[in-house]
């Protein structure tokens, strides 16, 4: 036995953090770098940035759209399975936003749909807590042009998190922006088919959850699918005269 009076030479702390309060505990974790000096959105940004964010474009999880809403409003499209979360830092996610709005969106109100269909908590969530951040850090013009956010296949959980902790995270103002649109006939109330591209595994989401309703209430009726299963001509262990005999089901 070694003598019990040597110590470690490194120290440690332990930070606990509820893990379904659906919040990025990311920035809590890990060590911050210093904030860029950011350009003005009313000058054009350094050719660099453009180069820089060639790859993220790449990805289509954010463009802007070439139609508008019924009411006017140019559509910001925002699909989620499509962002990579877990390669993007908050810093980056948030350059690549503003460069986005400053140098791709014309004057006038605008509007943002956003696709939550499949998206994984771990791979495609930035967290709550950064898209508050940079929200709060846009232009207040920015803020005021931006009119509905049309939160397509929601879900129960994000419909719980945005009820429960929306009002904490989330300005007043985008709070009551937000829209829930549960199936894509409904989008079609306010936006025109025509105006807006809808990529495939979302058309074949919504089309499962029409036939699974209660699939948008984190209930799933038949998780292995077995109505889909051809019934079998015969059962196990069982004769056509009845049940058999122990000796035969050894």
């Amino acid at each position: 036995m070694g003598s019990s009076s040597t110590s470690s030479k490194d120290d440690f702390s332990v930070l606990v953090l509820a893990s379904d309060l659906g919040i990025d505990a990311r920035p809590f974790l890990t060590h911050q770098e210093p904030e860029d000096s950011w350009y003005d959105c009313t000058s054009d940004p350094p050719p660099s940035e453009e180069q820089d964010f060639a790859h993220l474009d790449s990805l289509q999880f954010l463009r802007l759209e070439s139609g508008s809403d019924k009411l006017g409003n140019r559509i910001f499209r925002i699909v989620g399975k499509y962002f990579p979360a877990l390669v993007i830092s908050a810093e980056r996610l948030k350059k690549y936003v503003f460069n986005k709005i400053c140098t791709e969106l014309p004057e006038g109100p605008f509007c943002i749909v956003y696709m939550h269909s499949t998206v994984q908590k771990e791979d495609n969530n930035p967290g709550l807590t950064i898209l508050r951040w940079i929200y709060e850090e846009l232009p207040t013009d920015h803020k005021d042009r931006l009119q509905a956010v049309y939160f397509v296949h929601p879900g129960l959980r994000s419909r719980l998190v945005l009820a429960t902790l929306g009002r904490f995270f989330l300005s007043g103002g985008l709070y009551w922006k937000v829209k829930y649109v549960s199936r894509l006939q409904y989008l079609w109330d306010d936006i025109k088919k025509v105006e807006l591209e809808i990529p495939e595994f979302v058309q074949k989401h919504d089309e499962i959850l029409e036939h699974r309703p209660l699939t948008d209430y984190g209930i799933e009726p038949d998780p292995l699918h077995l109505s889909q299963m051809p019934p079998s001509a015969y059962s196990i262990g069982r004769h056509d005269t009845g049940w058999a005999s122990r000796q035969y089901m050894s």
